[in-house]
């Protein structure tokens, strides 16, 4: 009896053995694999650098991952064939961190995940650690960080110091939004006539402009940046609408003198009655809500546009006045540009405070996975300037669209 029962004990502690084997050889690869994403992450970091002369911080990584999500066990989430020559393109201050931040995550999850391209963050103060740190963390692709020169933030020697100062006083008093603000006027120049011109953005042809605490409620499937190259499309918009008339009273005579000395900047078959009602006698204020921008940064770098960016510029409405950088981008696209080469992504599903577009079509919206509410699109209001839009185009207007007006 006691010899079967020792027997019995080497049977089982043999069993055992077989089963630590076993174990120990189908996990050994666990450590390695762990191993490797430290490494990946380790030398992702370390290969980030400071470019001392351009300001920007760039993550020295492909971000093209080739095995599965560790986690998930996914093939990795990344595009198939070429990426375009393109660019996220943020203007935002240290403080603006953790509202850039949840733009960001929107932007990777709902597209940036599956292409990486890249970001450049600018500022008219150097990035802090913290706003680096932050970002670079959150973005698939390389981020880069500069410094806005300061003759492009700052009041031209041509502006009458004290003239400018009264219109703000005046604004303030009638309470004109942003009226008594130098630095939104800064903003308003910056964004019109030299964002494209920083050396961080000459490395690129494209451009998508990312507003802090945006939404974006719908998946995107495809490279919108491809999109607009495949189709000879130079500029696009997700939202339209009305100015606020009195920050803008003699923009459209800026805008006439410039057509005046300039014809040959004006193209045939251009947008023309999306601006004006009168064929261009006056402005009826309509223009592309520019904090969403997917454009080209060749034409804005054309002679073309630069030379119309100095004369409105020489005018001094961004101070005199509180031009903003939308209609001045509308106007431009409007004159310079085929109607054909102006895009609106209806499948873009967009939020910036207080305005949304949420895709129009409950089949669009059920298949890019939405999570917007239709009632709230802001498409076919009649404050908005998108029918125009598609009738000037003679475009369908998308299928549902009557019953959100």
């Amino acid at each position: 009896m006691a010899g079967s029962t020792r027997y019995l004990r080497y049977i089982v502690f043999a069993f055992i053995c077989l089963i630590v084997v076993f174990l120990f050889s189908s996990t050994s690869s666990v450590p390695s694999q762990a191993s490797n994403i430290i490494k990946d992450q380790t030398s992702r970091w370390r290969g980030s650098q400071v470019d001392d002369v351009s300001g920007a911080h760039t993550g020295k990584n492909d971000n093209k991952p080739t095995s599965p999500n560790p986690h998930t066990g996914l093939p990795p989430a990344v595009a198939s064939g070429p990426r375009m020559n393109a660019t996220f393109v943020t203007l935002a201050r240290n403080n603006d961190v953790w509202e850039i931040a949840r733009s960001i995550r929107q932007v990777e999850d709902r597209f940036n995940r599956k292409y990486n391209y890249d970001w450049v963050f600018l500022n008219d103060q150097p990035f802090d650690d913290t706003f680096k740190k932050v970002t670079s963390a959150l973005t698939s692709g390389n981020t880069k960080y500069g410094v806005i020169p300061e003759e492009h933030w700052s009041f031209p020697d041509f502006i009458n110091q004290t003239r400018a100062k009264n219109v703000r006083e005046d604004m303030a008093a009638r309470k004109i939004i942003y009226g008594d603000s130098v630095s939104y006027r800064h903003m308003c120049r910056y964004e019109s006539g030299f964002f494209f011109r920083h050396p961080l953005m000459l490395d690129y042809e494209w451009y998508w402009r990312v507003e802090p605490s945006i939404e974006l409620f719908c998946d995107i499937n495809y490279d919108t940046f491809k999109y607009m190259a495949d189709n000879n499309k130079k500029y696009s918009f997700v939202l339209s609408l009305y100015e606020y008339v009195e920050t803008i009273p003699t923009l459209w005579d800026s805008v006439k003198g410039f057509m005046k000395e300039h014809p040959e900047h004006v193209v045939e078959g251009n947008s023309m009655q999306f601006l004006s009602d009168d064929g261009g006698n006056t402005y009826n204020h309509c223009h592309f809500w520019s904090n969403f921008e997917i454009g080209n940064l060749n034409w804005l770098r054309s002679p073309a546009y630069i030379d119309y960016f100095n004369k409105l510029d020489r005018d001094g409405g961004f101070f005199y006045e509180r031009w903003g950088d939308a209609p001045v981008h509308s106007i431009a696209a409007g004159l310079m540009l085929k109607k054909e080469e102006i895009h609106f992504f209806n499948d873009i599903a967009y939020y910036h405070v207080p305005f949304t577009h949420c895709p129009t079509g409950e089949q669009t919206r059920l298949d890019l996975k939405c999570h917007c509410n239709p009632k709230e699109n802001f498409d076919w209001n009649g404050y908005s300037c998108t029918s125009r839009y598609f009738e000037l185009n003679s475009i369908t207007k998308p299928e549902g669209y009557e019953k959100e007006q």
